[in-house]
């Protein structure tokens, strides 16, 4: 299969588009008409073989959902709506057409259940590995993007569901007797190769129209909550007690002997939502979050101070160092 019948393949596979669409891809560029009172929301990432995943722990398909989630799940940090997605390739020889036409089908199964639509891209060769990079635009009220700037001492600091699943599905995977463990813990292996970004929280907790900072936990929950502490210039306490770990992942931490807070705090791609907001307005929103389906944990609260964070665990706080993925801190 040459470029162009494979971005044909991509581009066939989408569907009709949306009334919104005035240019689709084909021409130069994709042009979509813009509705009053919103402003455009842009994310990007980049994901490359053998750094933000293995062949031998994700099928393309997981891989292509992968890709997407983590732009979905930043415009969802934002409280905003995913429209349309740019999506380019640097393909290896290693990667075969069929493989390929896999990678596509996982990015068109998420971009279905949140309403996105792939407009665009580019496929070039790759040397070694394959590099996938996606832009993302959405949209959200204009004046009303949550930011990570907003968090204010007394705040209760949450999180939007279970944490450390998705670290712990790439530990298992990783083992040598991976499939014995991987029939016994589907729920980690589904966190790591398929996580779900919480759009709807994100929306939802915009139109509370209360005083709410947001990231989403891609690089850890520890790593998130300082780039709120620096961003707001609060120092955030979370409670090691409180941190929601479904249950597989206590389980399969047990076992091994693992300590399953590291992967909450430390192992990120959970893509759910870390965010504040006002004590007093707590109690309703978290009994108004339950009756729409939407879950909020509270897991620590903010104070005045030096910027950072700080970790209660078994009743003893300490400085929690900023950690979490840093593609540079090994060089």
């Amino acid at each position: 299969m040459d470029e162009f019948a494979l971005i044909r393949f991509l581009l066939n596979k989408r569907g009709p588009a949306p009334a919104e669409v005035e240019v689709d891809a084909g021409d130069d560029a994709a042009v979509m008409k813009s509705e009053a009172g919103m402003s455009t929301i842009f994310a990007c990432d980049t994901m490359v073989e053998t750094v933000h995943f293995l062949p031998e722990t994700m099928q393309p398909e997981d891989i292509g959902w992968k890709c997407m989630a983590a732009n979905i799940s930043d415009v969802a940090a934002m409280g905003g709506k995913p429209n349309y997605a740019l999506v380019s390739l640097a393909v290896p020889e290693t990667w075969k057409p069929e493989a390929l036409k896999q990678l596509y089908t996982g990015m068109h199964e998420i971009c279905r259940r949140f309403g996105t639509r792939v407009v665009g891209g580019d496929t070039v060769r790759s040397p070694q590995h394959l590099v996938v990079t996606i832009s993302l635009m959405g949209s959200v009220e204009s004046g009303r993007s949550l930011l990570r700037s907003t968090a204010r001492p007394g705040d209760v600091l949450f999180v939007t569901g279970e944490l450390g699943g998705s670290a712990a599905g790439l530990h298992l995977m990783l083992r040598e007797d991976r499939h014995l463990w991987m029939e016994r813990y589907p729920g980690l292996v589904k966190a790591h190769r398929r996580p779900l970004p919480d759009v709807k929280a994100g929306r939802w907790l915009l139109q509370t129209g209360c005083t709410v900072s947001c990231d989403d936990v891609s690089d850890g929950l520890a790593h998130e909550a300082w780039e709120i502490a620096e961003a707001s210039g609060v120092r955030l306490v979370l409670d090691g007690a409180r941190l929601p770990l479904a249950e597989e992942v206590r389980s399969y931490a047990r076992e091994i002997g693992q300590d399953p807070l590291e992967w909450a705090l430390s192992g990120g791609e959970d893509f759910h939502l870390v965010g504040t907001l006002p004590q007093a307005d707590w109690p309703r929103l978290h009994r108004e979050a339950g009756r729409v389906g939407i879950r909020l944990f509270a897991v620590g609260r903010v104070e005045e101070g030096v910027p950072g964070v700080d970790c209660i665990v078994d009743g003893h706080r300490r400085e929690r160092v900023q950690k979490g993925y840093n593609h540079f801190s090994n060089r």
